[in-house]
């Protein structure tokens, strides 16, 4: 982080935007200044295109003036509904809003705004790191306006509400969410104090919509280390009121002395090893949910202990209910997490025995262009304590990637179809759709992916007459 000074921040923000801002506000005689985010990443060497400016007056009004100052290039769009506007411009996008103070309805996250101060408008704001201005005006050009010593808090690596943490939290019980996702994004503490609040007001984000806890949870997946996000959840008590399902996994049970591991800090870890060598969002989502089905399957055998059978089933089963209920989508992108949870045993199923062209092919069947972010899973998944077994795993997880390599070149299997499809069978054999129809067809595809025939027209046909001839059929006459 960086310290600025005020002739550091004239530096910082002498750029074709900001002085046009400064001309329009000045121009129109009114106060503006460039506040939260933007000022908070200056600080943080954070590269930023998105610029809030808080005008004592009319942001609409200032955002129309500048954009006429811009010309050519420059495309505005207006919010009357929530008096504010946006101009992008030369890759930048400039957000006007007028300074505002805000009042709230306890049944409700949405305040009533009146026309307020600079002072008001910090006031209003989520975190002191948030609630820093640089005025922009040109008697004032690149002074920092700090009521609640944000500077000191981002130095200190610390989130903090301005106010009471109590009525913050009350008012818009959202503001929790974003709490842990800055200290995640950031690696940031949490202060005490605000922490508590936390505690405190974690029934009311009942008021909450899915759809914006969603949000913030995608942004501590798609963190750094997203395990802190986690955690947090779950110390301070939201987690088991938006995410029951991953709640579940905490916690250990014994019996005569055997213990399973802690599944959701298993879970956590798992999603750092992700996070560590990909930015794919579902992927990450993917490692979350992976042992999901734990707690329905878990259970007892006094000569086994502790077994989780088909769990990754059972899991690949609740990924739609959850993704619903999270108002995450549902599409294609559920489907991949979908499949990944349900196939993220096999890859360590074939690592743990001998290395088959067979089972390696079938995996390969099965898991399609998805095969590479599953082999990441799987090998993000191996988190054995035991230095030996682990690195077992991991070399033996070098030869099945050298297997599906090979066996890619050798028998293009991944998204096969096999050569001779349903229609052909038909056709030679003059049958209607049915049961020997779909038999003969798994048949040549299961020949193909235990190396019996290569994945060739001409050798699955001469398969297909060998296998119709056992059950009695024999080709049509052709004229």
């Amino acid at each position: 982080m960086i310290k600025l000074n005020k002739k550091d921040l004239v530096r910082a923000l002498d750029s074709e935007v900001f002085h046009m801002i400064s001309e329009t506000a000045d121009s129109l005689g009114v106060r503006c200044y460039v506040v939260g985010g933007y000022v908070r990443d200056l600080f943080l060497e954070r590269p930023s295109t998105d610029v809030d400016v808080v005008v004592v007056g009319s942001g609409i009004g200032v955002a129309e003036a500048f954009r006429k100052r811009c010309g050519k290039g420059a495309h505005l769009s207006v919010f009357r509904n929530f008096g504010t506007a946006q101009v992008k411009w030369k890759g930048m996008e400039v957000e006007f809003v007028g300074a505002r103070k805000e009042s709230y309805s306890h049944d409700s996250r949405k305040p009533i705004v009146e026309d307020g101060t600079l002072e008001d408008d910090q006031n209003r704001r989520d975190f002191t790191i948030n609630a820093m201005a640089i005025c922009l005006n040109a008697d004032s050009f690149g002074e920092l306006v700090d009521p609640f010593e944000g500077l000191l808090d981002l130095e200190d690596r610390l989130i903090r509400t301005p106010l009471d943490p109590d009525i913050t939290f009350s008012d818009d019980p959202l503001r929790m969410m974003r709490c842990i996702r800055f200290a995640t994004q950031l690696n940031f503490y949490i202060d005490d104090e605000t922490f508590e609040a936390i505690e405190r007001n974690k029934e009311r984000i009942e008021i909450v919509s899915k759809e914006r806890i969603a949000d913030e949870l995608n942004k501590i997946v798609a963190s750094p280390i997203p395990s802190k996000g986690f955690v947090e959840l779950d110390r301070c008590g939201l987690l088991p009121l938006i995410f029951p399902e991953l709640a579940l996994l905490e916690g250990v049970e014994v019996v005569n002395g055997r213990g399973h591991k802690d599944n959701f800090y298993h879970t956590l870890e798992v999603l750092d090893n992700v996070a560590k060598v990909s930015d794919n969002l579902w992927l990450r989502w993917a490692a979350l949910l992976h042992d999901i089905g734990k707690p329905k399957t878990k259970r007892w055998d006094a000569k086994l202990g502790w077994t989780f059978h088909n769990h990754n089933y059972v899991g690949e089963k609740m990924i739609p209910a959850i993704f619903r209920n999270l108002k995450l989508p549902m599409n294609e992108k559920m489907k991949f997490v979908q499949k990944l949870v349900g196939l993220h045993m096999r890859p360590i199923a074939i690592a743990d025995d001998e290395v088959t062209d067979s089972a390696v092919r079938r995996l390969l069947f099965e898991a399609g262009d998805d095969i590479d972010e599953l082999m990441i899973l799987c090998e993000a998944d191996i988190t054995s304590k035991n230095a030996e077994k682990k690195q077992r795993f991991l070399d033996n997880f070098q030869l099945v990637r050298q297997k599906l390599k090979d066996l890619e070149e050798k028998d293009r299997i991944r998204n096969f179809q096999p050569p001779v499809d349903g229609n052909e069978i038909m056709e030679v054999f003059g049958l209607e759709p049915c049961a020997e129809v779909g038999s003969l067809k798994a048949s040549i595809k299961d020949a193909i992916l235990d190396g019996i025939i290569p994945n060739e027209h001409e050798a699955a046909f001469s398969y297909l007459l060998e296998k119709a001839a056992e059950i009695g059929l024999k080709p049509k006459e052709t004229k």
